[in-house]
Parts: C-alpha cells; structure tokens; sequence
C-alpha cells in the first residue's frame, strides 16, 4: 500500500492528464466548430458563385454561368463586414517607410494595370502612388498556386512576368497576361476565393495586402480632411464658425486643378466662389483702360485665398488671377456655402427624438422580464439561422401571451471570424438605443459558448419576404415602409449612429405591420465631423465612399436608402450581377448611368437620384435640414409624417401572424452557469 505522498502524486498526475483531456477536447470542439462553418461557407459561396470569377476582362465561362446564379444572387444578398481596422503607429511607420526598389518599367506596368482595373483606377493620383511603393515581388514557379478556390484571401496580384491559369472545379476558364490585375476583392474584406490561379511559366508577381492598402487609404483620407481644415481655420472669416461646420465645409469644398497660364478669375466677369490655395501660386493682375499690358498687383501662394465676395453676393470681378505653374485650389461656391452658413451643418430635430423617446417608453413596459434569467424563457421554435447561431422565439414562463426573439450566438464563432468588436459594438448600441421603428433590444445573458441576446419579436416577416410574394411594391406601400426607415435612420442619426446596411432583408414588420430596422454588426457610433474607414454593408447597396475607401459617415445611410427605394418598387437593384467585383464597380459609376424600370414614377426617380448623389455631402438628407428635405420631397407630398410617429396611420399590409400555441415544444435553455451580461466588454 503506498504512502499518502505517493497517493497525492497519483492524484495529481491523474488531475494534470484529465485538465491535458479537457484541453484537447476543447481545441478538437474548436477545430470541428471552425470547419462546420467553413463547410457552411464554402456550400454557400459554392452556390453563390458557381464558375464565376472576378477578374480582369470578360471571361465566357463567367458570363456563361451568370444567368444560372442570378435568381438565388436576387433573393440572398449577405452583409460583408472586414475586421476591425485601427491606424495604429506601428503599421503606419512600416508603410510610410516601406518602398521596395522598382524599375521605372516596373512602376510603369503596375500602374498601366491599376488604371485598367474598375476598383483602383478611381482612386487618386497621390493614393495610387503610394500603393506601388509599397508592393512587393514574389517569384512563382511553375505550376505553383498563387490563389486556391476555397481559401480566403488578403492580398492582390498584378503580373509582370509569365503566364497564369485561372481555373474553377478544375476547368480553365482564361490566362492571365502581363499588366493584368486581380484578387482585388480581397483588399476590401476577407473574401473566400472562387476559383483557383496556378502558374503555366515561371512567373513574377507584384504583391499588395490588405492591411497595406486601407493604411495607405485612411492615411490619405486623413491627411487631406486635416490639410483642408487646416486652411478653412486659417481664414480670419471662418474662424469663428464651429469645428462641425469646419469639417462640413471641408467635405463640400472641392479640389480644382490649374496649368501655367489658365485664368482662374476673369477680370468683368460674374462670379459666385471662393478659392484657397492649396499648392502652388497665382499672380493677381489688372487691365487698365487705355493700356495694353496687365498690371501685376500681387502674387499669392499656398494658405492664401481669393474670391470671398462673392460669398456676400458681390459677384462682378474687378481683376484677374491667373495660375503661376500647376496650381491647385478648394473651391466653394456661394450658394454652398451660405447652405452651410445659415443652418450650422444638421438640425437634429429634438422634439422628433423626445416624441419617439416617450412613445418607446409606453411600450410593452420591461419590467415583467426585468428579474428575468435565460431560464425563464421557453423555447418555441427556431425562427432564422445565421452566420454565428440562430434565432428562437421564446415565450416568457410566467406569461404564455408574452412573445420575444432571442438570438444565441456560438462566442468561437464569433471570434475566429475577427467579429468580436462589431458585435459587442452593437450590443452597447442597441442596449441604449429605444426608438419604436427600431427593434428593441432587452437584455442580454451568457454562458461559457453562447451569448443569448433578448430582443422582442416582430412576427411579421422581412420586406424581402414581402418582395417575394408581390414582386415588387406600389408607391402607396413604397412610401410607408421608407417613412419608417427614414425615422428609425433619423433617430440614429441623431445619436450620432450610422446603421450602414439598410436593405429590405434589415426591415421587419411588427403585429400591427409598422417596419422596424434589425439590429446589425454594421452599426457603429461616429462624432460629428468625423469618419469611419471599415468596409460594411452590402455589395448593391453600399455607398461609394465605403468601397472606395475613402471614409464616410452618416451621409452612406442615404445612398443605401435610396437603392432601398429602388428595390422596393421594382424588385431589382441598380447594381447587380452575379459578381461582387462588377457590382461594386457598377456602384463607382453612379446612380446616372442606370435606366430606371417604368415601375419608378418620375418623382420616385428624382428621390432615388438624390439620395444617391456621389459626393455624400451633396445627398438629399445630408444638408442643413437633415432629414426634413427627405419629409418634404414631392415623392412624399401628402404623406402623414404625425400620424406614422404617433402610430394612428394604417399600415399597407396587416401580417397575418399565427400565434404558437401555449405549449411550448422546444424545452428550455441549459440550466448550467449561466449569468446577466451586462459588462459588454467582458465576453
């Protein structure tokens, strides 16, 4: 018989290998869990995008399998979402330093493959510049993979030596050439790709990655909304206007470019603008009756400014001011700015946020579930799946008749899918946010795998679900369901909130059929003034500034809303295809190179055209009056703003809601340690 030491070793060895089992079993539960959804994922794409490729040129096996795919690309369109993206100093400082020795063929050949690329050739002069410096060559040989269906990817190509075969189920679908580009989707956000590129010859390759190319972006984004403030504060007559207006002004001036000898300002002639130097020099000269020769009066450079007259309404010229050398100006005009001026940039309308504010308040009053716990609910069904759980609607224990969604989501899935921040970001939103066009959330639980998150249940379907049983809407309807989205995007607004993916899918209908917004991982609190660069949304309804990187505000929610307009009366988007790349590269275009159905009347059209202004500063929504200029539009001429805000106006369509029986099959949650969440930080 041993000795109690001996016993106690025993048992802490038995003790060390049952905690090295719980490890494995962990890790193994982990692996099986990342490749069920990796499984979820590739069927879905597989599906999404059978034999189609987004690549340079046309490819006839693309074209060929695009009309397949059309109807289920129309019925499912997923929100994409990239990791969460800081400027931090140290991926700053190795960008900025960064610049790999190129031949000037080279830069040539990269640079003659960016402006044939849809994405890239829209971004500046000064962006694409600093892009090549920072890409790298690789060398692959042959028969080697640059890119294998089925993975995802985080980085572009373009070549400059060799040949590459680009295959999809392992059928050749077209050679990739010198000066060509691809893989660029996979510089906006963590893409799965659809088809395979081996190399056919040794080959060299240009390489650019994500991280890399929204450094570069939001670096220059950043630089010039700095540089234009800086020379808006920097005139004694805009210094006393607050920092919004500042930055509002700075969003609308544009950037205007001069050669040696252009006439900028022409002596007698009407004028309406402002100009500030941004580089380089003018010289401002005179033409004297009797003489021949201009009279130089002065000479202005970098930080200076001319024109500001004509801002009061002084417009006749009294000299001319001529470009020295290649000049660039930010110019604003005078209706413009007195836009600006006269209505300090949004006035957030406080008596439509206190009136939403009391009408939430006299909801469905949360105390019958405020000493709730996760066992209390009864589960009745499932209701939707999703990316990182499901939803259930579960039924309070206490009260048969008391009906909510609670939606569980796997805390694994979450964060191998880098989601970790946009989830927790809504939740802090969402929990503060009570605004009856927008699905409340009530309180939220956890266990060691899932978050349970309790919203009430709007039973009566989605808009696309609408869509899909009458084809598309009347105006009648059209305008409702809008009004709705319009307050709920007003509210946020107003919080200071952008919601960045409005879209039928993110619109449900309660018992009474008032539309409500979806809570979503794309929401996201942004000061006034400023931008966000993440890439969020989806592909059809995004604004151009997202996908261009170019940073954006609350100003994206009105583009959206404009293609949402679109959809609804005509069941088919502006910007559509079976390929992402074509889409988002349709939506660079603009909103005046579509051919609008016969289903959108000329004052729908006019709405939608406004919304979807491609300077965001410029959107109908986006100036003084906010959303007020949206209320007034001819499109909602007559229409009962009051009525819909107090809740007295009949709804288009009452859902037929079938409430479950009062027993509940599905059982209750796990009665294990489960506990409030409360601390959203704490997961």
């Amino acid at each position: 018989m041993g000795t109690l030491r001996d016993l106690q070793f025993a048992l802490q060895l038995k003790i060390e290998e049952l905690r090295q089992r719980d490890t494995l079993i962990d890790e193994l539960e982990l692996e099986l869990d990342t490749k069920d959804e990796l499984i979820r994922r590739l069927q879905e794409e597989l599906d999404r995008y059978r034999a189609t490729v987004s690549l340079p040129g046309t490819s006839a096996a693309s074209a060929a399998c695009s009309a397949q795919i059309e109807d289920k690309q129309r019925t499912k369109r997923k929100t994409v979402i990239s990791e969460p993206f800081t400027l931090d100093p140290v991926t700053l400082a190795m960008v900025s330093h960064r610049s790999c020795d190129k031949s000037e063929e080279s830069q040539r050949l990269i640079q003659a493959a960016f402006l044939k690329n849809d994405l890239l050739k829209n971004l500046d002069e000064g962006e694409i510049r600093a892009i090549i410096a920072c890409m790298y060559p690789t060398p692959i040989n042959q028969g080697c993979y640059v890119i294998q269906e089925g993975t995802n990817g985080a980085q572009a190509y373009v070549l400059e030596e060799g040949r590459l075969d680009v295959t999809k189920d392992g059928l050749k679908l077209l050679t990739i050439e010198p000066e060509d580009m691809f893989g660029e989707l996979a510089l906006l956000y963590n893409c799965t790709h659809t088809y395979s590129v081996s190399a056919q010859t040794d080959s060299k390759l240009w390489v650019i990655d994500r991280k890399s190319y929204q450094t570069i972006l939001m670096q220059s984004g950043l630089n010039s909304l700095s540089h234009s403030v800086e020379l808006l504060s920097s005139v004694p007559f805009l210094q006393s206007l607050p920092e919004d207006v500042i930055m509002k002004m700075s969003d609308l001036m544009e950037e205007t470019h001069y050669s040696e000898g252009d006439y900028i300002i022409r002596q007698g002639a009407t004028g309406d603008t402002f100009y500030i130097i941004s580089k380089g020099q003018v010289k401002v000269t005179e033409k004297k009756a009797g003489l021949e020769e201009q009279i130089v009066l002065s000479k202005l450079s970098e930080r200076q400014w001319f024109g500001e007259k004509a801002l009061w309404g002084e417009d006749v010229r009294t000299a001319n001011v001529i470009a020295v050398g290649d000049v660039t100006c930010l110019v604003i005009d005078r209706e413009t700015f007195k836009d600006i001026i006269g209505g300090l940039v949004f006035d957030c309308s406080q008596e439509l946020q206190q009136s939403h504010e009391s009408k939430s308040e006299s909801d469905k009053d949360p105390d019958l579930h405020s000493s709730s716990t996760l066992s209390d609910f009864q589960i009745i069904c499932t209701l939707a799946v999703g990316e990182f759980g499901h939803v259930d609607l579960v039924q309070f224990e206490s009260n048969i008749k008391c009906f909510f969604a609670m939606r569980v989501l796997k805390k694994k899935l979450i964060l191998n899918n880098g989601q970790r921040e946009h989830i927790l970001r809504e939740g802090r939103i969402l929990m503060e946010i009570h605004c009856p066009f927008i699905v409340r959330l009530h309180k939220t639980f956890r266990d060691p795998d899932c978050l349970y998150i309790l919203t009430e249940a709007c039973l009566g379907g989605d808009l696309n679900s609408l869509l899909k049983d009458k084809g598309y809407l009347d105006e009648c309807s059209t305008r409702f369901y809008t009004a709705c989205v319009v307050e709920a995007l007003t509210f946020l607004h107003c919080q200071g909130v952008i919601y960045r993916d409005v879209k039928p899918e993110n619109v449900v209908l309660d018992e009474r059929g008032y539309a409500k917004l979806i809570g979503s991982r794309c929401l996201k609190r942004v000061e006034m003034g400023k931008k966000t660069w993440t890439f969020c949304g989806t592909p059809g309804f995004m604004a151009p500034e997202i996908i261009l990187n170019k940073g954006h505000s609350v100003s994206a929610d009105f583009w959206s809303l404009g293609i949402f307009v679109f959809k609804l009366l005509s069941d088919g988007l502006p910007f559509s295809g079976s390929d992402p790349m074509k889409i988002l590269s349709a939506t660079i275009r603009g909103i005046d190179h579509i051919d609008f159905p016969k289903t959108i009347s000329k004052s729908a059209s006019s709405l939608i055209k406004k919304l979807c202004r491609s300077n965001p500063s410029e959107r109908l929504g986006s100036q003084r009056n906010g959303a007020k200029d949206i209320q007034k539009h001819k499109w909602f001429e007559g229409f009962n703003w009051d009525g819909l805000c107090k809740g007295t106006l009949n709804p288009p369509v009452i859902p037929k809601v079938k409430h479950p029986s009062d027993s509940s099959t599905g059982g209750h949650y796990s009665r294990g340690p489960v506990e409030l969440c409360t601390n959203w930080e704490d997961f």
